[in-house]
């Protein structure tokens, strides 16, 4: 292995990002870390935004490259971080979306229940630090917020985090959705920490306003936009029947990898007591889940083949969205529709036919306060300190409602 591992990556948003040491240029080129070229960002979004084909790999150098400048503005205005923390946490934000699963949040809890990707990234860092030997104590202790410097969590997993900072950007430049543009260079120069926790100070308070609606016109745009969902959801069924037909032993393609989590239900104490199980899971991506829906879309199986179709030709279904709850009468009209069109049982025609919901706050306040620093040492939440009458509405929860069903059977 090469002993000059200062490298520089080309990243389009930032320019050139430094490796900023050996350690992190080790775990960059580790087989776990390098499978996140093979996970989209934004799981199904490139069907409604062609550009969106950017991959977790591009995200977690970005938040790293934004960690460094977060980590200079802050021992330039005196905060106390060694070398070790410093090396630690950009390790942390580097590793923090290591344990996604195939097309990120869509399959999040399809192929494995009730384990969500933060839980899987703790499990693979563990891993991780076994293999190089207690260089990642430190590291685990930021990112499961368990060390005594509470902001330093707070850089990785907060409401003003350089995850979100950079994944706002990010996405916003692959999409062309220019909404989503932040000023993360003047976020960060503006940072300090008071009492052990992260604040922003008083002359960045309109990025801060500007970040927290970038991130919420972002979601109804872009991450929640109804067609993702559809697409999402299709995905979603076409794994949950594959899942059926296996355990009824119906002979079915899939790689070696999937094809184990599709004949099991692990759960999350399944991977704590099996670390072969976490290394299946990390030898999982987007090209496992597109391979087998290629092949299903011929499959026998009515239901299956139908939703692969649909899928790889992009024939989405219709979805309606709506801010109060789907009436129950037009559910079952389209249910019994779906039944009478493609002459299935009603539990099949669910897989065509389904309701839901999806919700988004863009700050929430009880997690984490953003607080504003002013000159005479006051802190205040950015929620009273705005005086955008948008920021205080934007701690309320919108939940929004949705039906999808495929446009050969509208009503």
């Amino acid at each position: 292995m090469t002993n000059n591992k200062r490298k520089i990556i080309n990243d389009p948003i930032y320019g050139f990002v430094t490796l900023p040491n050996n350690l992190i240029y080790d775990l960059i080129n580790h087989p776990y870390f390098q499978r996140l070229r093979r996970i989209k960002q934004l799981g199904l979004t490139n069907l409604v935004y062609p550009g969106a084909l950017h991959t977790r790999f591009h995200h977690a150098i970005g938040a790293m490259h934004l960690m460094q400048e977060a980590l200079l503005t802050l021992k330039q205005k005196g905060i106390n971080i060694s070398k070790n923390e410093e090396d630690a946490v950009l390790i942390a934000i580097l590793l923090h979306d290591i344990g996604h699963g195939p097309f990120s949040h869509a399959l999040e809890h399809s192929i494995v229940k009730g384990v969500n990707h933060e839980t899987i990234s703790s499990l693979i860092m563990q891993k991780l630090n076994n293999e190089f030997k207690g260089k990642l104590n430190l590291a685990l202790k930021i990112f499961n917020n368990q060390y005594k410097k509470q902001f330093l969590h707070q850089l990785v997993s907060s409401q003003l985090d350089m995850d979100r900072l950079d994944y706002l950007k990010r996405d916003s430049f692959f999409t062309g959705v220019s909404e989503g543009v932040v000023s993360s260079d003047r976020i960060i120069k503006m940072i300090n920490v008071v009492n052990n926790q992260l604040v922003v100070e008083h002359k960045a308070i309109y990025s801060v306003e500007k970040f927290l609606i970038a991130r919420r016109l972002m979601y109804w745009q872009v991450y929640l936009h109804k067609t993702v969902l559809s697409a999402e959801t299709m995905l979603v069924n076409i794994l949950k029947r594959a899942k059926e037909l296996s355990a009824k032993n119906v002979e079915l393609f899939a790689t070696p990898t999937l094809n184990l989590f599709l004949k099991n239900n692990f759960t999350k104490s399944d991977f704590e007591k099996n670390s072969v199980l976490l290394e299946n899971f990390a030898a999982l991506d987007d090209n496992d889940i597109i391979a087998s829906v290629k092949v299903w879309a011929s499959h026998s199986d009515f239901v299956l083949s139908t939703l692969c179709k649909n899928i790889l030709d992009r024939k989405l279904y219709k979805v309606e969205l709506q801010n109060s709850k789907i009436n129950s009468n037009t559910f079952q009209s389209f249910l019994n529709k779906a039944c009478k069109k493609y002459k299935i049982s009603k539990s099949e025609a669910e897989y065509f036919v389904f309701k839901s919901s999806v919700n988004n706050s863009a700050y929430n306040a009880s997690k984490f306060n953003i607080n504003v620093l002013y000159s005479n040492g006051t802190l205040l939440d950015v929620a009273k300190a705005s005086d955008h009458l948008n920021i205080q509405s934007l701690s309320k929860k919108v939940i929004k409602y949705y039906l999808c069903y495929p446009k050969d059977i509208m009503l």
